[in-house]
């Protein structure tokens, strides 16, 4: 009888301080040393506060080492294990998310962590907190990213048929051009002026930057187009978009055109593209995009990254100001042939460049 603890006996003092120096749970260690201590003669309150604990945990501790030894010192597991999702109800909610929400049935136009929380919750009783939910998300390889936009009106077989691009080469190639080695260009025309564009920048969390936006008009136009296999391009600035300024659009284009080589230049239907006084060179064929399919032509993306890294944040004084910002823009991308490559590269459309 130890202060009127009763403890078994079949483990003496040194025992259990041989247990203690073992032992890698810190919380064990100290009760293990608690009970030594009282086995050697030390108070009740004592042994408790050279451990960091109450007398009555002590006891509690002592009647759970009477009944079960050293192992009754560990800590119980917690409540019970929490419920999570098997890896068919993890492919489900991966549909679920990949489908995007109906506005009328769901009021929703995008997935937040906290509605697939909800429905995760309502569909399979588990319960999730908001900020697991991202995680299980990048476990299923889905990430928060932009869209690509896409025309209502588009005609997605019509747009994969287009992609059967050594067929429509062959449709749209002059007899003098058939043994002739094919460059791929994209075509197009993009408006900078001085109601300009934001883009993203880093900030501080919480906040949000400033960045300058005019509210005038004046304005010119690029029209550019790239050679992807090449990773050259040719372009002009223009103060109008019409079919003299298209003109002299595809005379630059011919002129970047390597000898003994015949050019494909892809192109929207845009009017000034389709006009019958259109002069088409001879070391060029146009062929034309289907109806409301911006997003089938790589020279969207050429001015998305102009855009984002030269023209955006910006504001304009003069028609000058614009046209030199859009010269100096251009002429920075034709330095960098590995981006153009980079960015206006299709497979659909390689097959036939050489």
């Amino acid at each position: 009888m130890h202060g009127s603890i009763a403890i078994r006996e079949d483990f003496s003092a040194g025992d259990l301080r041989k247990l203690a120096r073992r032992e890698n749970n810190g919380r064990v260690a100290l009760r293990l040393t608690a009970i030594a201590a009282v086995l050697e003669g030390a108070s009740r309150k004592d042994a408790a506060a050279r451990s960091g604990m109450d007398r009555q945990t002590l006891c509690d501790w002592v009647h759970r080492f009477n009944a079960q030894g050293p192992e009754g010192l560990r800590d119980a597991p917690c409540g019970h294990p929490k419920k999570r999702l098997t890896a068919e109800q993890q492919a489900a909610v991966k549909a679920h998310v990949l489908k995007a929400p109906d506005p009328e049935k769901d009021g929703l136009v995008r997935w937040r962590c906290v509605d697939i929380q909800r429905w995760i919750e309502a569909e399979y009783k588990v319960r999730y907190h908001e900020r697991t939910i991202g995680k299980l998300l990048h476990a299923l390889n889905l990430r928060h990213i932009s869209t690509r936009p896409f025309h209502p009106k588009s005609d997605v077989e019509v747009q994969a048929d287009f992609k059967k691009f050594a067929a429509r080469v062959t449709e749209i190639l002059p007899e003098h051009a058939v043994s002739k080695r094919l460059e791929i260009w994209v075509q197009d025309e993009a408006r900078v002026g001085q109601k300009g564009t934001l883009t993203y920048v880093w900030g501080e969390k919480g906040t949000r930057p400033r960045a300058v936006r005019d509210q005038r008009y004046e304005c010119a136009y690029i029209f550019g187009a790239v050679c992807p296999a090449r990773g050259v391009g040719a372009a002009l600035v223009m103060p109008f978009a019409n079919t003299h300024a298209m003109n002299e659009h595809l005379i630059e284009i011919s002129s970047q055109v390597e000898e003994g080589a015949h050019a494909i230049v892809i192109i929207d239907g845009a009017g000034w593209h389709t006009a019958k006084s259109l002069k088409t060179p001879p070391n060029i064929s146009l062929l034309q995009l289907p109806p409301y399919s911006p997003e089938l032509n790589p020279q969207e993306n050429i001015w998305q990254y102009l855009r984002q890294n030269a023209l955006a944040n910006r504001a304009y004084e003069t028609y000058d100001n614009i046209v030199t910002a859009c010269c100096k823009a251009w002429n920075d991308l034709i330095d960098l042939p590995e981006t153009i490559k980079s960015i206006a590269s299709r497979e659909w459309f390689q097959c036939v460049s050489s």
